[in-house]
């Protein structure tokens, strides 16, 4: 008995190729940003957290979206997820200068759409914490009173 040739797998569009990076870029800024803005609670002297995920969990978090991204859509699109990805490979030789364009927009549409998403998720969990958290920069990076360590968001209720 002889099984018939398999079909040759469909080489995907060039849409589907920015699609699918638009898709996993939007994964990794939620996934990360989310965790970040929603668990990421540290311990303090004057409560005993027992929830939040900390240094470790937002971590293991940014390398699980990693992960899945690139099984998911990494096969359709390359998993590049970042514009800085996306010009090294441009720049040693391993993707197309002519494409770079297009994938940096579909991972700025894909990065913001995914913060959108928490900024919206972040109003309905509460007044208090949308307003601290806007507040206190709402998961920007800095240097010195202004990095998360010293960052006095989220306050201890």
């Amino acid at each position: 008995m002889s099984y018939p040739d398999a079909p040759e797998p469909a080489v995907p569009t060039t849409l589907g190729r920015l699609t699918a990076e638009a898709m996993g870029t939007f994964l990794l800024v939620f996934g990360l940003v989310a965790t970040a803005i929603f668990s990421a609670k540290f311990p303090s002297a004057g409560t005993a957290n027992t929830f939040g995920v900390g240094f470790f969990g937002v971590a293991f978090a940014l390398g699980l979206t990693v992960m899945i991204g690139a099984y998911a859509f990494g096969p359709i699109s390359g998993g590049h997820f970042n514009p800085a990805v996306t010009l090294g490979l441009a720049a040693a030789g391993r993707f197309a200068w002519k494409d770079v364009p297009g994938y940096i927009v579909a991972q700025l549409v894909g990065g913001i759409v995914g913060s959108t998403v928490v900024f919206l998720l972040s109003l309905g969990s509460g007044t208090k914490f949308h307003r601290d958290a806007v507040d206190g920069g709402f998961a920007s990076n800095g240097y010195g009173t202004h990095s998360p360590e010293a960052s006095t968001w989220p306050r201890p209720s």
